[in-house]
């Protein structure tokens, strides 16, 4: 497991990349950040865990903290994990995630990155 972030921020940036997206890593306040055109992307991301629900946990927390307050309504936010974190990921409530406009998108072994609703995880 040691690692595994590494493996989910480099597929999740892959996968921008291919969408267009000019992505950055380790800015000081996220692990990743994006930009296409006038739209921005910051994302928190966690690897496999031994505890992936505490850690996803944790995860939102630094995300949250971490939001430009200068962003908030113009920005899109997102939580990166493993895909056996999704359920922990789709926790917080789909209302929630919807007023700070936080996505979740998950990363299969494979490197397979997909953005997920409550409807599909």
């Amino acid at each position: 497991m040691r690692g595994d972030e590494k493996r989910v921020v480099e597929a999740f940036c892959a996968y921008l990349q291919g969408e267009g997206w000019v992505v950055h890593t380790e800015v000081a306040f996220a692990d990743v950040y994006a930009e296409r055109g006038d739209h921005r992307l910051y994302a928190e991301a966690k690897g496999r865990t031994a505890a992936p629900g505490l850690d996803v946990d944790t995860l939102y927390g630094q995300l949250l903290r971490r939001m430009p307050p200068d962003e908030l309504g113009r920005a899109r936010f997102a939580v990166v994990v493993p895909a056996n974190a999704a359920g922990a990921a789709l926790r917080v409530p789909s209302r929630v995630r919807e007023l700070l406009q936080v996505d979740v998108y998950t990363v299969a072994n494979d490197g397979t990155v997909r953005q997920i609703t409550d409807e599909e995880p």
